[in-house]
């Protein structure tokens, strides 16, 4: 399953809102039968998803002007 994106307002992160809407939308996907989610990453939003268990693959790439890079994991 793909993960679109995900914002959080600047005056609310680094208070768990992030993790327990990625966490929501992982549990949704296996409610599903999903047994794998990806998404594209900012550069600066790597280590955030890799908290959760994400892995970088393949090549950067620019969506909106931002270098992204793809990320999965397995359910």
């Amino acid at each position: 399953g793909h993960i679109g994106r995900i914002a959080v307002m600047r005056s609310h992160r680094g208070k768990g809102f992030g993790s327990r809407i990625l966490s929501y939308l992982e549990v949704r996907a296996k409610q599903q039968g999903l047994t794998r989610v990806y998404l594209g990453a900012q550069v600066q939003a790597v280590p955030f998803y890799e908290k959760s268990g994400y892995r970088c693959y393949g090549d950067t790439f620019l969506d909106a002007g931002i270098i992204h890079r793809h990320m999965e994991k397995n359910l």
